[in-house]
């Protein structure tokens, strides 16, 4: 199936830009606000039928509500519990994952309901990651559209596509910081910042859960994995991880407390160890943190199967005791592994588990079940009709072009190679990603069609450009590893020289990222840079269009290429997208949120870092010997900086405005820049702000990101943009881990990425 361009005009208007409001700042200390607002539940009414249905349930069926199990349908591992639907009719399930379709879940919710004792309704959850059958961005890509309208957008239409095909519950956001672009995982988060991952978050979350849970278009939201698996030793999945207090709650937590405010339905477990506690057995975690310091009310998932992998961590002596470990320590729903179910009854006859551990969990359940509105009616998100209307409709294809186009990063453009000029009369279409449907979505990509409906760049050209220009297409090159060979050159050579400009498409494919996909290295894979050297012995114009789910090393391109234009896996409309964005129908406004660094010997390599006793200096004073912190062989710096982002139009920034040059303790100033679109282009900027405090009680970060705002520019328009600086901006966990301001002097940034910004200076006073 090709699907054909869509026309313009109409994506153009499926999103306003993002309010010129200032996001919202993340408060690490406030009470949790009201999940009222979000679950519409009648406390009373929901306490008093849950307190008699308990009363009817025999130990079994309350041990039953915590296991989840794997259904019939896709895989996302190795294990299956055939007997599940035995399991069910006894009443002994409470949940089931990737059984999806209005038919399926009906089937198995009628067994649960209408041939059980107590008739309790299951949960149907899945990994609907970046969408269900219309594909998103990766969510990496969706961050880096800094749109938080989109990224919102694009989690409702997920919801909207789950909901009517009988699903209850997303295993996302998955809200992990990361700094290592080794971890394939990077792909599902929102990269290496405190802040952004916290609004991209809350937006998704907004997006799933919407305004009122009980309506059959909204879904549970997961929070996800708790907590710091993204700072795994060496990139590589499952590892363990080590963490300062202060890092944990200052880098790892605060995206997981936004959303505990925000009123996300669960959490999930992540599989690494924390400090020598694995996750899912973490006490400290799930139950000082999260519940008694936080407030939580919904219930918490194990991630699969990380419950008996306890035992390998050398934690737990076997699957019984890892049981009692995880159940304690407040992880309510074992994922698939049937732990709790096996063992929890012994484990309560000697004294190791209390039957009132056990119902506390069990009610936790039983609430988001009646927060769904599944005891009032089980069955209305299984509506066949709803199904067939809502997937795959025009309107959410067209929205998946939008957040495509909006995720893009121009990482380069030199010469104005784009977009493409209007003049030419042939292209050299090359690279093994060029017309590849199955790369197309990405990994995690739901029950996305790898084979027909995703629109590959070969298919977006001829769709924009029909008999126009000629396209001269050629794979050229391989990114399996294996494939060091120059088979294909030739016709990847034919190809360009018979074309006024070469588009290579390259990248990683789909699998080099993901869940269990670390990689050592960051270069392109394959031939593909031996084939980028051939093409540029033409002296031809070349564009680089890149598909990847991280961060690259992509120093030879940089220093060769004309243009590099950063896609990731742009989902089902793909090809459209990109199209779009080559040839200049849309201006490309995305910004990086991970730093990309020269080489994994950087790593990490980040914005917010801090200052050394000996920062870098390329001073030598007279030749003397440079003993400060810095390489032999590269500058400190990344490739390409978090924010980085070029536009066809460009953007002059004033000098920063500060309404006062002092502030007082529980007062706020305004920071303001005058920015002016000096480009050809209208266009949009992402103005960001960030602060740095010059001197704390403990060691400060040289820079972080504290607001931003993307705003739509006319060609030659001015805006004047302003943040308001209050003391929750400028708070941290000071030296006695009390958490708040100091009084001191501070540098205020505001511009067009990390590294490109504005200086203004102010001081924090006492009242």
């Amino acid at each position: 199936m090709k699907i054909k361009l869509l026309p313009l005009v109409i994506s153009c208007v499926l999103f306003t830009s993002v309010s010129q409001a200032q996001t919202p700042s993340i408060h690490l200390n406030k009470a949790p606000a009201a999940s009222e607002a979000v679950w519409k539940d009648d406390s009373k009414k929901m306490d008093a039928f849950i307190d008699e249905l308990m009363a009817k349930m025999t130990l079994k069926e309350k041990i039953g509500q915590l296991d989840l199990q794997a259904g019939k349908g896709q895989l996302t591992g190795s294990y299956r519990n055939k007997g599940y639907a035995k399991q069910i009719k006894a009443g002994h399930l409470g949940a089931i994952f990737n059984t999806v379709g209005a038919k399926q879940t009906r089937m198995l919710q009628e067994i649960a309901v209408e041939e059980t004792r107590l008739g309790i309704p299951l949960l149907f959850g899945y990994d609907t990651i970046h969408g269900l059958k219309t594909i998103f961005p990766l969510s990496l890509g969706e961050a880096a559209s800094w749109d938080l309208e989109a990224i919102e957008k694009s989690a409702r239409i997920s919801a909207e596509e789950s909901a009517a095909s009988g699903l209850h519950w997303t295993f996302a956001p998955m809200v992990d910081i990361s700094r290592d672009p080794r971890w394939g995982r990077v792909s599902e988060g929102a990269g290496e910042d405190v802040y952004l991952g916290a609004q991209v978050a809350l937006a998704r979350v907004k997006g799933f859960q919407g305004d009122d849970l009980s309506k059959p278009d909204t879904i549970m939201a997961t929070a996800k994995h708790f907590a710091v698996y993204g700072a795994a030793e060496g990139g590589r999945d499952y590892n363990s991880t080590d963490v300062s207090e202060r890092t944990l709650r200052s880098v790892y937590l605060p995206p997981f407390k936004a959303l505990v405010d925000a009123g996300v339905s669960t959490f999930m477990t992540a599989f690494n160890d924390l400090n020598g506690v694995p996750a899912t057995g973490n006490d400290y975690l799930l139950n000082t943190i999260l519940r008694d310091e936080w407030g939580f009310e919904g219930f918490v998932v194990t991630d699969y199967t990380a419950v008996e992998e306890m035992v390998d961590h050398g934690f737990a002596k076997d699957s019984k005791h890892a049981a009692e470990l995880g159940l304690n320590a407040g992880a309510d729903m074992d994922m698939v592994g049937q732990n709790y179910f096996k063992h929890l009854e012994a484990s309560v006859k000697e004294g190791k588990v209390s039957v009132a551990t056990i119902e506390k969990s069990v009610r936790r359940i039983l609430e988001m079940k009646y927060r769904l509105g599944l005891f009032e009616d089980p069955y209305k998100y299984s509506d066949i009709k709803r199904e067939k209307k809502v997937v795959l409709s025009k309107e959410n294809l067209l929205a998946a072009q939008d957040v495509a186009r909006k995720s893009m990063v121009l990482l380069k453009n030199d010469n104005k190679a784009l977009p493409l000029s209007t003049d030419i009369k042939s292209i050299a279409l090359i690279g093994p990603l060029a017309d590849s449907k199955a790369d197309m979505i990405g990994s995690w990509a739901g029950l996305g069609d790898r084979k027909t409906m995703p629109v590959t760049v070969l298919e977006g050209l001829e769709n924009k450009l029909g008999d126009k220009v000629k396209i001269n297409y050629a794979k050229g090159a391989s990114y399996n590893y294996k494939g060091n060979t120059n088979k294909g050159f030739g016709a990847a050579m034919v190809a360009a020289k018979k074309s006024d400009v070469i588009v290579a498409v390259m990248g990683e494919s789909e699998k080099m990222t993901g869940e269990a996909s670390s990689r050592t290295t960051l270069t392109l894979p394959g031939n593909q840079i031996a084939l980028l050297r051939e093409l540029k012995k033409l002296k031809k114009p070349i564009v680089l269009v890149l598909m990847n789910g991280r961060p690259l090393n992509l120093n030879w391109a940089d220093e060769n290429v004309d243009a590099i234009l950063e896609t990731w896996f742009s989902g089902t409309m793909a090809g459209n997208a990109i199209a779009d964005v080559l040839v200049g129908d849309y201006n490309p406004s995305g910004k990086l949120p991970m730093s990309f660094p020269r080489n994994v010997g950087q790593i990490p390599v980040y914005h917010s870092m801090k200052n050394t006793g000996r920062p870098f200096s390329d001073d030598l004073k007279g030749g003397a010997w440079n003993y400060s912190s810095r390489y032999e062989n590269l500058p400190n710096t990344p490739l390409y900086a978090f924010g980085h982002g070029l536009s066809y139009s460009s953007f002059d920034y004033s000098d920063i405005k500060l309404s006062s040059n002092t502030m007082k303790m529980g007062g706020s100033i305004e920071a303001s820049v005058t920015v002016t679109n000096t480009g050809d282009y209208d266009g949009e900027e992402v103005v960001q702000l960030y602060i740095q405090d010059l001197v704390g009680s403990v060691t400060r970060p040289v820079k972080e990101l504290k607001g931003f705002q993307k705003l739509m520019f006319k060609k030659g328009e001015s805006k004047q943009v302003s943040f308001t600086i209050s003391e929750e901006e400028l708070a941290f966990y000071r030296r006695d881990m009390s958490y708040g301001a100091e009084t001191g002097d501070f540098k205020v940034f505001i511009g067009t990425a990390s590294d490109k910004n504005k200086v203004a200076k102010f001081s924090l006073v006492d009242k």
